[in-house]
Parts: C-alpha cells; sequence; structure tokens
C-alpha cells in the first residue's frame, strides 16, 4: 500500500525543511508525531513525547556526570602520585633542585625588563670577560644575551669543556646555578635552591650546601658527576676547593674543615684559629688568614690542607680586615686583600715569614678579585666602577683608582667572569 504524502510531514520527495534542524525544532517535530498517533482525543495522563525526551536528557546528564567523575578520579591519582614522588623523607624546607630531577622548581626571579634592556654598544674595556645586567660582554667585544639568567653575583669560566658556570644573588628561594655552553645554546640550570655555591678555580668541581647536608659533584659538559654529600652543621657552608677536598666555613667563629670527599664525611674537629681562607698555590698549600702573634690579631699563613689546614708558615705586620675580600694570582706569587682601613693592599706571598710585605693597592675590595694570566687583578668597588691593580706599577708606587665601565647603566654593577686555573 502506497503511502500518501502528508503536509506536516518531513519524509516527502522535496524536503520542505533544512535538515539542519535546532533542538527546539526536533522536539516540536516528536511531539507532532506523538500527538497524530494518539487515538483517543482525550488528555494524557502522561505526555509521551515528554517522557522520551526527558529520557533522552537524563541519559545525556548521566553520561556527562560520569565523564566528570572519571576526570575527577584521574586528577586525584595523578596528585597522589606527584606527591609520593616529590616527598623527601628527612629534609626539611625547599630542597636544592639538580639537573635532571623531574620535579619544577623555580629557578630564581627572571631578569627585570630593564636587565634585559640591551647596554649601549661600545667597547667593554677590560681584559676579562663582564656579566652587565643579563648580557654577556666580550673583552673583544662580541656580546650574547643570557636569556633567563640573572641576578648574577658570580660568574667562572670552565677548563676543557669550555662555557661559564654563573651563580645568582642569594634569594628567599635560595641560590641558582647556571651553565652557560660554549655554542651559543640557552643557559642551562645545574642547580636550584641551594643555600650557597662554590667553584673549584678550574671549573670542573661544584660544591653546595642544601639542607642539612653538603654536596659535591665533578663537572664534565653541563652534567654533575659523580655526587657525595656529608652532613654538616648547621650554619657551615663550602667556600673553595683544594684540590678534590672542600673547604668548608664552620659557623660563627668555629673556623674552617677540610672534607676530604672521596674518603669520608666531614671531619668532626675543625681548625679554629683559620679565620678566612683566599685561595690556593700551585703545589696545593692554601693561603688564607690565622689569628696569631702577641697580642693575637689578623695574620697572614700557608695552610696544609692534608693536615686540618694547619699553619705552615706564618707571617704578620701590616693591618689586615677581616671580611675575607681578597684573592691569590695563578701564579701563586701574589694576594690582593683588603687592608683594616679603607683600600686594598698587595702581597708579596714569596716573602711570608716573619714579616709580610705590602703595599697599597688602591679602593677596597667588594666583590671577587679575578686574576688575569699577565699578572693584573681585576675588581668592582662599592661605586661599580673598575679597579685594575698592575702589580708592576703598584710596586714602583702607583696608587690605582676606578674607572666606569663602558656600557653599564646607571646604578648597575658588572660582574667580572673569572678565568680558568689549571
Amino acid at each position: 500500500m502506497s503511502r500518501t504524502p502528508n503536509p506536516c510531514d518531513n519524509q516527502t520527495e522535496g524536503p520542505e525543511r533544512p535538515f539542519a534542524v535546532t533542538q527546539d525544532e526536533l522536539e516540536r517535530a516528536l511531539r507532532e508525531t506523538f500527538a497524530r498517533r494518539v487515538a483517543a482525543p482525550g488528555p494524557l495522563a502522561a505526555d509521551p513525547a515528554a517522557l522520551a525526551i526527558g529520557r533522552a536528557n537524563r541519559m545525556v546528564r548521566r553520561r556527562a556526570l560520569t565523564g566528570l567523575a572519571l576526570a575527577g578520579a584521574a586528577t586525584v591519582l595523578v596528585t597522589t602520585g606527584m606527591a609520593q614522588l616529590g616527598d623527601r623523607p628527612g629534609r626539611q624546607g625547599v630542597p636544592a633542585v639538580v639537573l635532571g630531577d623531574p620535579r619544577t622548581v623555580p629557578a630564581s626571579p627572571l631578569p627585570t625588563a630593564s636587565l634585559r634592556t640591551p647596554p649601549p654598544k661600545g667597547p667593554v674595556r677590560t681584559e676579562l670577560d663582564l656579566i652587565i645586567g643579563s648580557w654577556l660582554e666580550g673583552n673583544g667585544g662580541e656580546r650574547r644575551e643570557l636569556t633567563g639568567v640573572g641576578p648574577v653575583e658570580r660568574a667562572q669560566r670552565v677548563a676543557d669543556y669550555g662555557g661559564l658556570l654563573v651563580t645568582s644573588v642569594a634569594t628567599a628561594a635560595g641560590r641558582t646555578l647556571w651553565w652557560v655552553p660554549p655554542n651559543g645554546s640557552a643557559p642551562q640550570v645545574l642547580l636550584a635552591g641551594a643555600d650557597a655555591v662554590a667553584l673549584a678555580p678550574d671549573g670542573r668541581q661544584v660544591a653546595w650546601r642544601d639542607g642539612r647536608d653538603v654536596f659535591a659533584a665533578g663537572l664534565i659538559g653541563g652534567q654533575l658527576l659523580a655526587t657525595t654529600r656529608t652532613p654538616a652543621p648547621d650554619g657551615a657552608v663550602p667556600v673553595g676547593f683544594a684540590g678534590d677536598a672542600v673547604l668548608v666555613r664552620q659557623p660563627g667563629q668555629g673556623g674552617f674543615t677540610v672534607w676530604p670527599r672521596l674518603a669520608g664525611a666531614l671531619p668532626s674537629t675543625a681548625e679554629r684559629r683559620v679565620l678566612n681562607v683566599y685561595g690556593v698555590l700551585p703545589d696545593g698549600r692554601v693561603v688564607g688568614q690565622v689569628s696569631a702573634g702577641t697580642p693575637r690579631r689578623p695574620c697572614l699563613a700557608l695552610l696544609d690542607p692534608a693536615r686540618g689546614l694547619a699553619p705552615v708558615r706564618t707571617g704578620c705586620g701590616p693591618e689586615l680586615g677581616t671580611d675575607g675580600r681578597g684573592g691569590v694570582s695563578a701564579d701563586g706569587r701574589w694576594l690582593l686583600v683588603n687592608g683594616a682601613g679603607k683600600g686594598a693592599l698587595l702581597v708579596d706571598l714569596g716573602t711570608l715569614g716573619s714579616t709580610v710585605s705590602a703595599r697599597a693597592a688602591g679602593p677596597a675590595v667588594t666583590d671577587v678579585v679575578a686574576w688575569t694570566s699577565t699578572g693584573t687583578a681585576l675588581h668592582v668597588d662599592g661605586a661599580g666602577g673598575l679597579v685594575r691593580v698592575r702589580v708592576e706599577r703598584v710596586l714602583a708606587g702607583e696608587r690605582p683608582g676606578a674607572a666606569p665601565v663602558d656600557g653599564v647603566p646607571p646604578g648597575d654593577r658588572p660582574v667580572l667572569v673569572s678565568d680558568t686555573v689549571s
């Protein structure tokens, strides 16, 4: 039996309405269909169209709720797993993050907009590289932006694989250590959240304080290797290296300790006579400051790291400052150190004995002393000026002064990049 097209039917030979219909139009069509198929003219106890539409809506809601429940359960499982993976029993505070650690911890505050603004172009007239804001200024005139690095406190060239190590200033989150590859690629975070960071003069080793422990590791190609650790008293921090041993400053007036990290734990006793350390001679002895003489006063000494920094030669004479600022030349002949007054002193370590030969050497050291291979000491004074201490000129009676560095914005301070010492 053939079917006669109904003008109200949507299934005609030529569709009278478009296929792209709204939900309201579908519901209205469904109600019309049910209404035509109902034989009884009286009102129904329940509207079949409403029941069908309600069932469909409830099915959609149940599916949506089921999806939300599954998503919530997955979120809880992932969060719980992350919490378990991130838990480190026995640690307090924010731990230092080492390269390769899967946790995402902010390395340090990013440079401000003013730091990221390139300094005015111009030659940086210094024998060593400088970091100005977030820019590396080579002594040959080359310039490179250190994206994501800063604010910077220290920088050190790395032997063998090249590049440099950059240490941040202390922040509420701790200190950050970056490795800047020599090929121009982006800097890499080696440490984040460390309490203190110390580098070997050749850049091949790094030591840091994290929580209750002191750590040390070798550094090759931007990777920390052979990491060792030892418990340390509260406030004890690494300050340098003597060969493979780490020099650790004890809190307060507790002196210094030598940690032979490849041989055992931190010794329980310290050399309390040592007040400061300035560097290491080519023969491995440490140049430091001790309390000696009668009456007791700060004097210079050569210390034996194999015997816990016991003094092997001491020399008194000039009045020395006790802030620990100073540095030893690569050949081990000269020491630039702060005096008790407002200036620095150039000390001939070859004369270290019962007396010390020292010459006035210009403004006081406020940060790192960086020696060049030609025997010139560089440092930045309190006003951000560069001070050159040329040994031969100081011996001839010259009093070095501070000179401004090209390209440094007002109020900023350049950071010297120390060269490697083999």
